[in-house]
This record gives structure tokens, C-alpha cells and sequence, in this order.
């Protein structure tokens, strides 16, 4: 190993790991080396004092088109997407597409800057993010987070899905846009299935999804069976649809919710399939009164993750970007709350969340990217307890600007 880098992050305490403190040099934005008392000079030297240095947080779903626009809304959809044990969230995304008729991809961009601002100051620096493609949205949303995801290039790292919200056969006309939308750079293909009118559509609406992900060689994103409704099924056709097209490992489940009702006979059968079909599952607990079964799917050795889904939406008021927060709710609204289960927490917002999004080169292990935080705190305990920004964010083995960072979300300098 070379005796000089760019950086090296001296007396770091890593997560999961009871074997003392480390030093972390970091050379052409990728970590060189981690190991105890590393002989290496570097420009910059960051002494962690044996706090805790994670890779950084992963937010594997948030709906960036949307956010701040809850003062555009009533609060109708909300009342309806958790009321009534979410027996009538469609009617809840119908009430919600109606500040669509307003978009404009000039100020989403406004918007959407403001909530990657506030993910970089947070160390959330791997954002799948979704923008609504159909003929009220048409691709204001996409082209606006195409933008975002260049300005932000370097250090918050965006994969920007073409979402299908208001569904496909439903919505005349959303096959084409959502062609046009991977043409001019979104990266992932997503769907919804449940909220077409028969089983018959909600196959197709699959089957569409996958074929335009094989034409892009694109991943697929699915919001599944996100409804008070034991007898929802587009998970199970979903993953069966993965194996079928060989999409191991590339499709991945959000929200899940109908999973709460299933019979325990069905849901063994469920966490055998994604297990085969290498499905991860995104649950945002905090958004919607119905969950996955989390703890289950990880007993029963699913990937699960951790999302932030919403900020200051018709689905939901709060929302920082901030993913030690989302888990923070999400180990009282699931009762997670022993020291593993709270390790396994701060997994499902780093490393499984990466495994989720198939970002590649993450950790903190020597060749992979340099994208880490250094926290306040020595603990995973702590780090959620507090949820606080961290001392210090590397993006690609630069110290990111935190004072732009606030400026960008209208936080003042603080």
C-alpha cells in the first residue's frame, strides 16, 4: 500500500465490530486500507476519537417528485391512506394525483435540491428516488430529477425511477411515457401492480414493467400489495415474474403491507419464493398504519430495508432524509428495540439497503467507495437514539461542504 493518500480518518470505531479502533485511508475517492495505527501520511487527517464511522446511509425509497408539496394538498389522501386499516389507499393515490395537474419540472427541481441537501447532511448519500410518469405528471417529474441528479453527482449519488403511480392499463398513454422516460436517462423501471382493476391487469402490468427493464437492462422498483387487503397478491407474482425473466437479485418489493393479514401457512410459502427470487423488501412503517412483517422476513433470512418514502407529502407530513431517524420510528412501531434488533436496524439502512439498490463497492473495506460518516457517537444504540447529522460526511473521499449543504435546504447556517 502506498505511504501517502488523500486522507486518513485516524481512531474510528466501526459498527459491529468489538476489536478496538481503526484508521481509514482513503486515496482517489476509495478506501486503501483499514487497519490499526496505519503508517500513512495525507493532506487531511480526521481524528474520530473512537467514535463510530459508518459507510454511508442508503434510502432505498423516497417519491422526490413529491416532496414539500403537502401545502398543495388537502388532507383528504391522508385521511384516506391511513384510515379505514388502508382498505381505501387507492382512492387515497387518486386524491393525491391532483397536484399533478400542477407540474412543473422547475419547481420540483427546487424542491427535490432542498431534500438532497438534507440527505447529504444527514450521510444518506445513495438515493432511489421516484418520479410519477402518466398523462397528468407526463415527465416533469423525471426530467426534474434527472437535473437534480446531476447537480448532485459526486455527492449524493440518485438512481431516479420512472414510476407508473396511477397505474398502466388504468392509465392510457403511460406505456409510452414511461418508454420515453428510460430513453432520456431514469435508471430504474417502476411499477405498482395492485392498483390495476383485475388480477389479468396486474399481470400485465408486471409483465410490461419487465419487458422495459430487459430493453434497458434497467432494475425494477415495484410498490406492492400497499393495501389493507388480505387477498392482494402482486408480491407473489412479482418475485415468480423475477425468476421466470432471470431477475434474480434485480427486482425489489416496497411497502408490502397486505403481508400483515396473510395466514401463516401462506406467508411461509411467500418467504420461501422471495428467498428464491432473491427479492429484497422496503418497509416504511412509519407512513401507513399496516407493515411487513419484518422481523419474520428477516428470520426467514429476507433482505429488508429500511425507507423514508415521503417528505411533507399527501402521504405523510414530516421527513428529513435523515435514515437514523426512519430507523429510529421504525424501533418503536416495530417493538426493535433489543441491542441486536437495533444493530439489525442500522444494517437495514446501510448495508442491506445497499444489497437492496445493488449499489456496488460499498462498505468499508479496503477498494470500496469512500462514502462514510463520522458520528457523534460511539454506539449504534446512541446514533439512534440521538438521530442527529454527523460530525463529519465523505463523499467519494471528499469531506462534503455542509455549509452549502444548509444553505441548499433552507436551513441557515446554524
Amino acid at each position: 500500500m502506498s505511504a501517502t493518500a488523500d486522507m486518513i480518518i485516524k481512531n474510528a470505531r466501526l459498527p459491529g465490530r468489538a476489536d478496538g479502533l481503526v484508521d481509514i485511508a482513503i486515496s482517489g475517492g476509495v478506501i486503501l486500507a483499514v487497519n490499526d495505527r496505519l503508517a500513512v501520511d495525507a493532506s487531511v487527517i480526521v481524528d474520530a476519537e473512537g467514535r463510530l464511522v459508518t459507510p454511508a446511509y442508503v434510502n432505498p425509497h423516497l417519491h422526490l417528485c413529491k416532496v414539500w408539496t403537502l401545502p398543495m394538498m388537502s388532507e383528504a389522501a391522508l385521511e384516506g391512506y391511513q384510515g379505514a386499516g388502508m382498505s381505501e389507499a387507492a382512492k387515497a393515490i387518486d386524491l393525491a394525483a391532483a397536484v399533478k395537474a400542477k407540474y412543473d419540472a422547475s419547481w420540483i427541481i427546487q424542491n427535490a435540491r432542498r431534500a438532497v441537501a438534507l440527505a447529504a447532511l444527514h450521510g444518506n448519500l445513495h438515493v432511489r428516488a421516484f418520479a410519477d410518469v402518466d398523462s397528468k405528471a407526463r415527465l416533469e417529474g423525471v426530467k426534474a430529477l434527472l437535473a437534480v441528479r446531476e447537480e448532485f453527482r459526486g455527492i449524493v449519488d440518485i438512481q431516479v425511477v420512472a414510476f407508473a403511480q396511477d397505474g398502466i392499463l388504468r392509465e392510457p398513454g403511460t406505456e409510452a411515457l414511461m418508454r420515453e422516460a428510460m430513453t432520456i436517462g431514469a435508471d430504474v423501471v417502476g411499477g405498482i401492480p395492485w392498483i390495476e382493476t383485475s388480477e389479468t391487469d396486474q399481470r400485465k402490468h408486471i409483465e410490461f414493467c419487465f419487458d422495459l427493464a430487459a430493453e434497458f437492462d434497467a432494475d425494477i422498483s415495484m410498490l406492492l400489495d400497499d393495501v389493507g387487503d388480505a387477498d392482494m397478491r402482486t408480491l407473489d407474482m412479482m418475485a415468480r415474474e423475477a425468476i421466470l425473466r432471470g431477475f434474480e437479485g434485480r427486482a425489489l418489493a416496497h411497502h408490502c403491507r397486505a403481508m400483515a393479514l396473510y395466514p401463516a401457512t401462506y406467508f411461509g410459502e411467500l418467504t420461501a419464493l422471495l428467498r428464491q427470487a432473491r427479492v429484497s423488501i422496503v418497509s416504511d412503517p412509519h407512513t401507513g398504519p399496516l407493515h411487513a412483517r419484518v422481523k419474520e422476513l428477516l428470520n426467514a433470512g429476507v433482505n429488508v430495508c429500511l425507507g423514508q418514502d415521503d417528505i411533507s407529502d399527501a402521504y405523510y407530513p414530516f421527513g428529513r432524509n435523515n435514515m437514523l431517524e426512519v430507523a429510529f420510528l421504525a424501533s418503536h412501531l416495530l417493538w426493535m428495540t433489543k441491542r441486536r434488533e437495533i444493530e439489525a436496524l442500522h444494517e437495514m439502512i446501510t448495508r442491506h439497503a445497499a444489497e437492496a439498490i445493488n449499489l456496488g463497492r460499498y462498505g468499508l473495506e479496503a477498494g470500496c467507495e469512500a462514502n462514510l460518516a463520522v458520528l457523534h457517537q460511539s454506539d449504534v444504540t446512541d446514533a439512534l437514539r440521538f438521530h442527529e447529522p454527523p460530525r463529519l460526511v465523505v463523499s467519494h473521499g471528499r469531506i462534503v461542504d455542509a455549509r452549502h449543504m444548509r444553505e441548499l435546504a433552507q436551513l441557515g447556517h446554524g
